[in-house]
């Protein structure tokens, strides 16, 4: 569920190629298997839409709104999302109508938190821990390495130019095709001395409407409850979002998301740690409260939970691994 400008940008382009939105530079592919945009501010997915089997076998790309090309009226091509560009209902993840001004970093898809999730900067360098929240990886520049072709789609390979950490350094993987979205955040200790890490990659994942949805795999979980100062309890049955929430499980179990119009697997690689979190009735300045109401992030993290310590020339790689999930 993306901003509908972005959505025509990407359907304008034929196979793989670049487009201009809200100020990024955005590597795109719409070819048959299905869509894929990748904001090279921070490395951050933004957009994944896997084709359908009557398209993949007709050989097109996905129809720029499917909705319509379903035989529904164009005025259900879009949900409301509290300002001026409605949001489109197609794709997995979700992405904020109104992002800001670089060089903030764009709320939606999936950012790269590195190398601290939250304020848990035990890896900041500054002199007094006063780095941005979720480190300074989601807002610097990327470069675009290498698109491979890859399971019937696509592997897509990106750094940083530059260096952010004087002893760490990441790489991102992104790999798309009509079944899955699969992303890596790769961390290489390039020093001389062990350094204590946290990550997270962030998913926003597209929802009809947040406090309707469940989360399955959780039962029995502990975890911690950010809205009650980090308070720990027990996951009592499958957790059904009725409201706000903020909390760090214990778990590297799967999970899947259910929004009673898809069922969204979770899978997550060297992680321990499943944050669900949605702001509810106070969501952030660049979200509209309707827009807000449409996504929920279930993100594979390396938490206070689970820290990563990482010694002289050893490397680290959270993944997580997006997929529906077979319906009861």
């Amino acid at each position: 569920m993306i901003p509908a400008t972005l959505k025509t940008r990407i359907d304008e382009v034929e196979g793989q190629g670049h487009i201009h939105w809200a100020g990024r530079d955005i590597w795109v592919a719409n070819e048959s298997w299905g869509q894929l945009a990748i904001s090279l501010q921070g490395a951050q997915v933004l957009h994944y839409l896997p084709a359908s089997d009557a398209t993949r076998a007709a050989g097109a790309s996905p129809a720029p709104d499917p909705t319509r090309a379903a035989g529904a009226s164009p005025a259900k091509a879009t949900v409301d999302s509290g300002a001026d560009d409605p949001l489109v209902p197609a794709g997995w993840l979700w992405v904020t109508p109104t992002p800001q001004d670089v060089p903030g970093a764009i709320r939606g898809g999936i950012p790269l938190c590195w190398p601290w999730f939250a304020d848990e900067n035990t890896a900041d360098e500054s002199p007094d821990r006063s780095g941005p929240m979720h480190g300074p990886a989601r807002k610097a520049d990327w470069q675009l390495d290498a698109v491979d072709e890859h399971e019937d789609g696509v592997e897509v390979h990106l750094s940083l130019p530059q260096r952010l950490h004087s002893q760490l350094h990441p790489r991102a993987v992104v790999q798309a095709n009509a079944q899955r979205l699969h992303v890596e955040l790769i961390t290489e200790h390039l020093g001389e001395t062990p350094v204590k890490m946290t990550a997270a990659l962030h998913s926003y994942l597209a929802v009809d409407q947040v406090f309707a949805c469940r989360v399955e795999g959780l039962v029995g979980a502990r975890y911690l409850d950010k809205l009650k100062g980090f308070a720990e309890s027990e996951q009592v049955g499958e957790l059904g979002v009725r409201e706000g929430v903020d909390r760090i499980y214990h778990s590297n179990a799967e999970v899947v998301l259910d929004d009673g119009q898809r069922r969204l697997r979770v899978a997550r690689q060297n992680s321990d740690s499943v944050v669900v979190w949605n702001p509810g009735e106070t969501p952030n300045p660049d979200t509209p409260l309707d827009a807000a109401r449409r996504f929920l992030c279930v993100e594979s993290a390396n938490t206070r939970l689970d820290p990563v310590w990482l010694v002289p020339g050893a490397q680290h790689m959270l993944g997580t691994t997006l997929s529906l999930a077979d319906n009861h």
